[in-house]
């Protein structure tokens, strides 16, 4: 079953600029909703924090249309390498077993703001059970993003968040905000790549990019399977996106370690541990014997 699609993307300066470079789309979500504030009250008893932020607030339907749109060139000139599948969605071969890492749901909630609320602020806030994100779409109109408990709980309890809201117009979906990863995460003929792959904790705000990257490494993997490599190119996209994952389950213990001192921050924290130490052990051994020139993998 295909997750449901995000109401709004945070894209940051780095993930544009990357997305905008792989599809030759200069003009991407030129015309966006701008986000240049983050406020941010992280830890018990913390005080809000003002900092500069940049970025571009966009669907993820907008998106997939805009780069569908722009995607004409590329669609008329495809190459034969083979037969290879490309799991981007669910169901994966039989071989292929989900790995999680934690417990906690993640709830999206349109939300009206206050007239008082900044229009071209995000606030993040941790609360002794989870934690609550809240994104300036419009004036006047959010999305909230309530990781661990339904948004009525957790707003109950906020100090920052809550004050901005005037009320929840409507809950958009729920879905699993703890890392997963697959595997294998390829075979023979096969690899697995983005959300069928792995699954990101949203407090980093990596997903998009990293995505990105996976199907430029898978479709690098499969122009250079035509040598007699192809084992070893399997071993080195494995070895990669666990390498990655590995990196992103540190970014978040980074978070979990400091977002709060009660049972619910040290249970999911003990997970992103048990993570970690999972990756260190498909890792042993791993040698990374070939690298990106562009969108080509060379030895080395």
């Amino acid at each position: 079953m295909p997750r449901p699609r995000l109401p709004a993307l945070l894209l940051t300066p780095g993930a544009l600029g990357l997305i905008r470079d792989v599809f030759g789309a200069g003009d991407l979500v030129g015309n966006s909703h701008r986000i240049r504030r983050r406020i941010v009250a992280w830890g018990p008893h913390a005080r809000p924090l003002t900092l500069d932020h940049s970025a571009a607030v966009i669907s993820e339907d907008e998106l997939l249309q805009s780069l569908q749109e722009g995607d004409s060139a590329s669609n008329n000139s495809r190459a034969d390498h083979g037969a290879w599948s490309v799991f981007a969605s669910r169901p994966l071969p039989p071989a292929a077993i989900e790995h999680a890492f934690g417990s906690r749901p993640a709830f999206t909630a349109q939300v009206n703001l206050k007239k008082t609320s900044d229009s071209e602020a995000c606030w993040i806030e941790s609360l002794d059970e989870g934690w609550l994100f809240l994104i300036s779409c419009a004036e006047r109109c959010g999305l909230l993003l309530s990781v661990g408990f339904e948004p009525d709980r957790l707003l109950s309890r906020s100090i920052l968040i809550a004050r901005h809201i005037e009320d929840v117009s409507s809950l958009v979906s729920r879905f699993p905000a703890y890392p997963r990863i697959v595997s294998p995460l390829c075979g023979p003929g096969w690899l697995a790549c983005g959300s069928a792959a792995m699954a990101f904790d949203p407090i980093c705000g990596d997903g998009t990019a990293h995505a990105i990257r996976q199907a430029i490494l898978a479709a690098a993997v499969i122009r250079a399977a035509s040598s007699n490599e192809k084992d070893q190119l399997l071993s080195h996209y494995e070895a990669r996106l666990t390498a990655g994952f590995q990196r992103h389950l540190m970014l978040c213990r980074q978070f979990y370690a400091s977002g709060g001192d009660g049972a619910w921050w040290r249970a999911e924290l003990e997970a992103l541990e048990s993570g970690i130490a999972w990756c260190d052990a498909k890792l042993s051994g791993a040698r990374f014997n070939y690298q990106l020139d562009g969108f080509d993998l060379q030895r080395v």
